[in-house]
């Protein structure tokens, strides 16, 4: 009898230090709604089960539509990480290699010695489009990939510095892999990610989204700016500063893909289950790059890297778009996932996640 009540004992610590998680998890998001408006969702996992998935806030402050925590969210630049999964599915049926060139698939761009590894871990030194774009582009049109490359043939700036020496994040460069990956595959990116990744992977509320087909969703939470002066949230893209989200509305591979937090942590499991693509080839993704001077990136293929002294491998990223804030960070070896998104542009995430991650080597 005592060995038997041992056992359970035993057995019902992981769940009541997931009670506990819990409990801290709930009274920290409480503190942000009361004191600092947070509007978003946060959804914490542990082995793919939510420990903790709640919203809280607005999905339309006009209104006052209170969110749900199944609504749908601009996920930014946390996109990076299926335009890299799709080079490496391209990668694993032999389509492509990492040292191929950017001329390979992309000729006539003034930029030489850029390679698919230097355009994935943001080392190519490729300059950014949108300065360009902002420049020349006629914005009463829709800009899309091929508009985008003409202009960089077309108005060439100078290369930031040699392939490989440096890094500098790069919309450019996950623009262009995208488009690589189109005139690797002879299919539509868009088309590829949906049949390749999200169809198998049930994540149905995931998807290519431009401001036009967005508002037509209704369970889209809408991304907001306070106006300190008017003292109100206003609907992002109604400034005209961030107009760019409009008439560079059809890009594919720095951003644009939406959904919930239902659907990222689909995603976040089946990085474990070899799915997407073989672990052997997913590994890849996740070991950081050598500069040519001997540094190190800790960049791999669309995540960054760190390590955590008592939670172990870290792989994340984060998305910031006008009203929007996300991120997605997986605790490998512990397995834990916490995917925060949110439509007021908060300055409080890394804040909210450095606590979450306090709670996690507690707990």
């Amino acid at each position: 009898m005592r060995i038997l009540i041992f056992l359970l004992c035993i057995m019902s610590l992981p769940v009541r230090a997931q009670s506990l998680l819990r409990e801290e998890i709930g009274k920290l998001m409480q503190r942000e709604w009361d004191q600092f408006d947070f509007s978003g969702v946060l959804l914490v996992a542990r082995e793919g089960k939510p420990v903790y998935y709640k919203a809280k806030g607005y999905r339309r402050f006009n209104g006052e539509h209170k969110l749900r925590k199944t609504d749908l969210f601009e996920w930014a630049s946390i996109s990076k990480s299926f335009t890299s999964m799709v080079i490496l599915q391209l990668k694993e049926v032999g389509k492509l290699n990492y040292e191929d060139s950017l001329g390979k698939f992309i000729p006539g761009l003034p930029y030489h010695g850029i390679t698919i590894r230097h355009l994935l871990t943001h080392t190519s030194g490729i300059p950014d489009y949108q300065e360009i774009m902002d420049q020349y582009w006629d914005k009463s049109r829709i800009a899309g990939n091929e508009e985008v490359i003409r202009y960089l043939k077309q108005y060439p700036r100078p290369m930031l510095f040699p392939p490989g020496s440096k890094y500098a994040y790069s919309n450019t460069g996950y623009l262009l892999l995208a488009s690589i990956a189109e005139a690797v595959s002879g299919r539509s990116f868009t088309e590829w990610v949906n049949e390749r990744i999200f169809d198998p992977l049930k994540m149905h509320g995931a998807g290519f989204r431009n401001p036009g087909s967005r508002s037509r969703i209704k369970n889209f939470a809408w991304g907001h700016i306070y106006e300190e002066d008017k003292k109100r949230y206003t609907h992002a893209d109604s400034f005209p500063a961030f107009n760019y989200t409009i008439w560079l509305g059809e890009r594919m591979g720095p951003g644009r893909i939406s959904g919930s937090a239902l659907d990222l942590l689909k995603w976040d499991r089946a990085l474990y289950t070899g799915k997407p693509v073989s672990q052997k080839i997913l590994e890849e993704a996740f070991q950081p790059y050598r500069l040519s001077d001997g540094g190190i990136s800790n960049y791999g293929f669309g995540w960054a890297l760190r390590t955590h002294p008592t939670l172990g491998r870290v792989v994340h990223h984060s998305g910031d778009n006008p009203g929007y804030r996300t991120h997605i960070v997986r605790y490998i070896d512990k397995k834990y996932t916490v995917i925060l998104l949110n439509n007021t542009s908060s300055g409080r995430m890394e804040d909210i996640l450095k606590e979450l991650e306090e709670m996690l080597v507690r707990n």
